[in-house]
């Protein structure tokens, strides 16, 4: 069957013995339980691009477009995380895994809610303030501007290899790399226009362009050009003409600038993967995402046949739901 070019980039995410898919209107969750079984959900989405048509444009839906994929995610990771919390309270109490226990489940959208926030205030200071901070005690060696900026880039991107590698080597991230890599066949798969089963799904790759790693190293390595171009325009904010009460407010400059750019760099970031996604053959793309796609070699894992099962399972969950809400829809035009 020839291959195909959807108007709508599926996508998705791994989660906890699990894999969530996105459409245009609608995500699933799909997670295999300690039982084997498989269940699901199916929910609309109610996206910001679908009620203002001006963030559709290009570099401000990059960054839009993020927000709204990680908020989905906290969505899917919840689910995913309630499934688990039952299936240890059966093995462990032999409760009920349909009865409601609404005081649990408070709990743990508090938990889930704090493990989020703190990640996203450790990954802040793992990869923005670290190299700044590293790259402080080469200024008596180094006092060119963009030179400082480009060896603070390369720290970030040894910063971002070096977890997920070291992350990697736990066993149940091994299991969600894995869950990765089926998300990643089964998209591959539904884009080259083949049935959805294990059998075709196992025979496509697990990397995909569209990965957010992909995107993450991307963004790393835009920061450091854009970063580097006005590197000599603003102060570097530790160089050594600068003393005392100076130094300082240099420093929160450059930390404040670079906050308020990431945006602007998210966006230029995002219309590359985009571009990348339909121009998939190209010289130029294949050159510009070959390190995102390396990186997948250590987040995506092969997956085994119940994995593949279970994203496949979230992607005809999203598939369903839009051919449902296309009936009516039809009727009336008819």
């Amino acid at each position: 069957m020839s291959d195909r070019k959807p108007e709508f980039h599926y996508g998705g995410q791994a989660v906890i013995e699990g894999v969530m898919m996105r459409g245009p209107k609608d995500f699933a969750v799909a997670v295999r339980r300690s039982n084997g079984e498989i269940v699901s959900t199916v929910e609309n989405v109610e996206s910001m691009f679908s009620k203002l048509a001006w963030l559709k444009k290009p570099f401000l839906r990059g960054t839009l477009m993020l927000i709204d994929a990680m908020a989905l995610g906290i969505k899917a990771l919840k689910y995913a995380t309630d499934i688990a919390m039952k299936d240890i309270a059966i093995e462990e109490h032999g409760a009920d895994p349909d009865q409601e226990n609404e005081p649990a489940k408070g709990v743990n959208d508090i938990a889930v809610g704090a493990i989020m926030v703190l990640g996203l205030l450790g990954g802040l200071a793992l990869f923005f303030f670290v190299p700044i901070l590293l790259t402080k005690l080469l200024n008596r060696h180094i006092e060119v501007a963009w030179q400082l900026t480009a060896i603070e880039g390369v720290i970030k991107i040894a910063l971002f290899v070096g977890y997920v590698a070291a992350i990697s080597m736990l066993k149940d991230i091994r299991r969600v790399f894995q869950y990765h890599g089926a998300e990643h066949k089964t998209i591959n798969a539904y884009e080259a226009g083949v049935e959805l089963n294990v059998e075709n799904v196992r025979k496509y790759t697990k990397a995909h362009v569209r990965c957010g790693t992909s995107f993450i190293l991307v963004v790393l390595v835009t920061g450091i050009i854009i970063f580097m171009l006005i590197a000599d325009h603003l102060p570097y904010g530790s160089l050594t003409q600068y003393q005392g009460t100076m130094k300082i407010l240099s420093s929160f400059i450059r930390w404040g600038y670079k906050l308020l750019l990431l945006p602007f760099v998210a966006g230029i970031s995002y219309e590359i993967i985009r571009m990348a996604g339909n121009c998939k053959e190209s010289i130029l793309t294949k050159f510009t995402l070959l390190p995102g796609l390396l990186m997948q070699k250590i987040t995506t894992r092969e997956p085994d046949d119940a994995m593949i099962e279970v994203a496949i399972a979230s992607l005809k969950g999203v598939l369903a739901k839009e051919a449902e809400d296309a009936q009516p829809a039809m009727v009336a035009e008819n």
